[in-house]
């Protein structure tokens, strides 16, 4: 029975991929940070089943910042497989905490390389990264060769991630990838992020509950998949004889007035009837026109994404709706 270790486990991604490799058989240790709140509600699901929690699911508490509890934890574990999810992830925030995003998001993921290097067994390892590394990339789609242009503190930190990952791989020979992964979106994300402030918005107006929603920009263009799918792309790349970075993408461009159609639509309401704008939602700098090619994945992987925006949106809203009504 193969051994992964997730740092943030708890997470969007970190929940669905538990799930995955749990159904793979795997054993799954997960690191989590000590706070005085312990719901952990993407998780539930797991640790209320008795055949898994504390049999084959297991949290160890460390920060991204505390290299010798997670030397301890890797050395205690012995995974085969190490997927670096953690990180202060939301672009907008990042301007308002940039020395926090750069520390975790940068310095995190360098300390568990450095810790890496020294292990007499070293796991397979896969850092996700981002398509904020690219910016505002002069071609699309961007693939695993554009250059990085980011114009975020996310994306800057991520970049420098990335390029670590790439010279750990190269220079000691770890098996490290990255998995530049574009947007994704699930019923999990945070309802700080602007699909779930969206779905759930359009739910919460169709019921009566809210009458209007604020947003920044409308016009930036991202490339939205299911988040499902793409941790199933992340255990692909380590089962992969090489190690490599991978664009995991749809490969279609949408504007969040797409998204917000698509959202309203999902409970025949017209967005333009709800929607405003407000300055206060404006980014200092956003990247443009981020949509992936995600053929060497297609190629390589064998994976494709399956899900588009029309039938994402309408989950995240009757996931919203369920929520709402209980």
């Amino acid at each position: 029975m193969p051994t992964a270790l997730i740092t943030g486990i708890t997470g969007q991604d970190g929940s669905y991929l538990t799930e995955l490799l749990i159904n793979k058989g795997y054993t799954v240790h997960g690191i989590v940070r000590r706070s005085s709140i312990t719901a952990r509600g993407r998780l539930d699901q797991l640790f209320h089943r008795d055949d898994v929690y504390n049999k084959q699911l297991f949290l160890h508490y460390a920060d991204l910042g505390d290299s010798t509890t997670i030397r301890r934890i890797l050395i205690k574990c012995l995974p085969d497989e190490l997927y670096h999810l953690a990180g202060q992830s939301h672009v907008g925030a990042s301007f308002d905490i940039p020395e926090t995003t750069c520390d975790f998001t940068a310095m995190g993921t360098l300390r568990l390389l450095e810790i890496l290097r020294d292990l007499e067994k070293q796991p397979r390892f896969l850092h996700i990264s981002s398509s904020e590394i690219f910016g505002r990339p002069d071609h699309w789609p961007q693939n695993e060769t554009t250059p990085m242009n980011p114009v975020t503190p996310y994306g800057i930190a991520k970049a420098f991630a990335t390029q670590m990952v790439a010279l750990y791989r190269e220079s000691f020979g770890l098996f490290a990838c990255n998995a530049i992964c574009y947007n994704h979106e699930s019923p999990r994300r945070g309802e700080s992020f602007v699909t779930r402030k969206i779905t759930r918005a359009a739910a919460a107006i169709s019921m009566g509950k809210q009458k209007t929603l604020s947003l920044g920009s409308l016009d930036g263009q991202r490339d939205w998949g299911f988040a499902p799918e793409y941790v199933d792309a992340m255990w692909r790349m380590l089962q992969q004889p090489q190690a490599d970075d991978f664009v995991i993408a749809t490969g279609t461009a949408h504007s969040v007035k797409d998204f917000l159609s698509a959202s309203f639509a999902a409970v025949d309401l017209d967005w333009t009837d709800y929607v405003q704008q407000d300055p206060r939602y404006m980014r200092p700098s956003e990247g443009t026109r981020l949509v992936g090619d995600p053929s060497k994945a297609s190629k390589q992987l064998q994976w494709d994404a399956q899900t588009k925006v029309p039938e994402l949106a309408k989950i995240m809203v009757q996931s919203d709706l369920a929520r709402l009504s209980d």
